[in-house]
């Protein structure tokens, strides 16, 4: 697909999530506040992963860490005695950017064990901060609510509720509630989100982080601090993951420890995956594919005779879209490694090109850099 036609069908796409929320029903709206969240913590991920090489399968614990950060910080004390939950009732701005300063730095925690492990050993490293994360949101209930989990503050900023009213708001004879704010909200830091990922990995530090990627030794010889980059690398990923979480947490309302367990490291693995290592447009749109799949299976179960319905023998929506987002990483990693931006990228000269080179035994050259955006 050429530049051109990719820059118009952008336009098109852009115009149309601005104008969604006068025709989309709630259940659509909010979908897509829950794939803006997923998409935000796989364009961390993915420059983890895919652009530096470093295993991790600890996302959901970072994800954890803003989302609670966020309801912390907004949410005054509730409660009375054992029952009290804390809250520091800071505005919502603000304690959106400390909930994202507090995953950043249990990145940076994290980071001397990270630049020190790669591939499946620090993929385990990581995994076992989830498992810590689900035992301190579980017991921490002063803080995190316990297994009952808390509610989260809704979002405000300049004087203007994320919420249905204060102020009303009617825009074309639709009234806008706090699905239809909420959706600018994602919109707007998913944008924020994709273009500093962009202009990261197109610079020095992104050549870097891809050099490591590669191969440390060479990396190293050329004068990168492997060391370091992979623990920015580490740092800036958890930081992603915590932006991701505060969004969450406005998007549900309500955030509870089993929504931020070893499923959600998974699935963000599996959205990098199957929208192709490396690459941030990719990462959006596994996001889609991955975070959507199971809500729209579930919401039309009724009307699909092959899903079980709750309580019924059978495979639900929930396990039907595992299957079908399982089957899809089996084919991405089979037939187009570079996932799904490998396949918009593709050109019909392209094509040609990969096909006179895998007669000669030379297709492996064909495939495109999964570092490059």
């Amino acid at each position: 697909m050429s530049r051109p036609v990719r820059l118009a069908l952008g336009a098109v796409a852009v115009l149309l999530a601005l104008a969604a929320p006068l025709s989309l029903t709630s259940f659509w709206l909010q979908t897509g506040l829950f794939v803006m969240a997923s998409a935000v913590g796989a364009i961390g991920l993915t420059l983890l992963v895919g652009v530096t090489g470093q295993l991790s399968l600890g996302q959901a614990f970072f994800v954890a860490v803003g989302a609670y950060g966020y309801a912390f910080l907004a949410s005054d004390r509730a409660g009375a005695g054992e029952r009290v939950v804390y809250g520091a009732g800071w505005p919502p701005p603000l304690a959106a950017a400390g909930a994202v300063l507090l995953a950043g730095l249990a990145g940076v925690l994290f980071s001397p064990i990270a630049s020190r492990l790669r591939g499946i050993y620090l993929g385990l490293a990581s995994l076992g901060l989830v498992f810590l994360g689900q035992h301190i949101l579980t017991n921490a209930s002063s803080v995190t609510g316990g297994f009952n989990g808390r509610d989260a503050a809704p979002f405000r900023l300049f004087g203007f509720s994320f919420t249905a009213t204060n102020p009303d708001v009617v825009v074309l004879g639709v009234p806008y509630g706090a699905l239809e704010r909420l959706w600018y909200l994602g919109l707007a830091l998913l944008a924020l989100s994709w273009w500093y990922a962009r202009n990261l990995v197109r610079g020095r530090p992104g050549r870097a982080m891809a050099g490591i990627r590669d191969s440390e030794v060479a990396a190293a010889v050329m004068g990168v601090d492997v060391r370091r980059y992979k623990a920015g690398a580490f740092t800036v990923s958890s930081a992603y993951a915590g932006l991701a979480g505060v969004l969450f947490a406005v998007a549900y309302g309500r955030i509870v420890p089993d929504s931020f367990g070893l499923l959600m490291s998974i699935d963000l693995l599996a959205i990098v995956i199957i929208g192709g290592l490396g690459s941030v447009a990719g990462a959006v749109a596994g996001a889609v594919l991955v975070t959507a799949l199971p809500l729209v299976l579930s919401h039309y179960s009724g009307a699909l005779p092959f899903l079980a319905q709750p309580g019924e023998d059978g495979i639900g929506a929930a396990e039907a879209a595992r299957m079908l987002y399982g089957a899809a990483i089996v084919a991405v990693l089979l037939f187009a490694p570079g996932g799904l931006a490998q396949l918009v990228r593709r050109t019909p000269s392209t094509k040609e090109q990969d096909h006179a080179q895998t007669s000669t035994g030379a297709g492996d050259s064909a495939l495109p850099d999964p570092g490059r955006v």
